[in-house]
């Protein structure tokens, strides 16, 4: 399924890691051929979300019409929400083809399901903080949430790091710049290793 120069990265990690922040970087910064992949969601576009730009917006019935074709590569209802969120099949094919490094920034449940079929053989990351007690500090600081909310964050991102294992690369983003340089070298590195195989 992999074009000979394009690659799908998953990029997963706890809430509050910064994945998006290094995430938003790399686009910004890496000079590979990288793009974000658009989800699919079922929740509704909130103010000056444009369809096809941070979702693809889609009723419920045609999301799960497109789940019963096995067009997601993952798909999960988020709990207490009752949205549906989905990486269509289509959108990594179709930007792989194109050469395209694809990201997904999923989180561990989507890319262990993605794993487990190993369709696009993709580059693996993971990124946290340095530890939870760091985690923590970080989720606090933003302010914005409840204890219970805080508790309940925590508790998923000690789940998730059990499964740091199962990722290629471990990032820890004690600075955003370190983690972009680093991803990037990664990236350039893999780059380089595919072209070295070719000759």
């Amino acid at each position: 399924m992999n074009s000979s120069n394009a690659q799908l990265i998953i990029i997963s990690g706890p809430s509050g890691a910064g994945k998006s922040t290094v995430v938003n970087r790399l686009l910004d910064e890496c000079p590979l051929p990288l793009a974000l992949s658009v989800s699919a969601t079922t929740r509704a576009a909130r103010p000056g979300e444009v369809d096809g730009r941070e979702y693809h917006f889609l009723s419920q019935e045609r999301f799960d019409a497109l789940k019963a074709e096995d067009a997601f590569l993952e798909c999960k209802e988020v709990f207490g929400r009752g949205h549906w969120y989905g990486t269509l099949r289509s959108e990594v094919a179709s930007g792989i083809a194109a050469g395209k490094w694809i990201i997904l920034e999923i989180d561990v449940e989507g890319a262990l399901d993605i794993l487990d079929h190993d369709e696009f053989s993709p580059i693996t990351l993971f990124i946290h903080p340095g530890g939870m007690d760091e985690l923590e500090r970080r989720l606090r600081g933003r302010g914005t949430e409840s204890e219970e909310a805080i508790s309940r964050r925590l508790e998923t991102a000690l789940a998730e790091m059990r499964y740091l294992h199962r990722y290629q690369y471990e990032i820890i983003n004690g600075s955003v710049d370190a983690a972009v340089a680093q991803i990037c070298q990664i990236l350039n590195d893999k780059k380089e290793a595919q072209a070295c195989s070719k000759n």
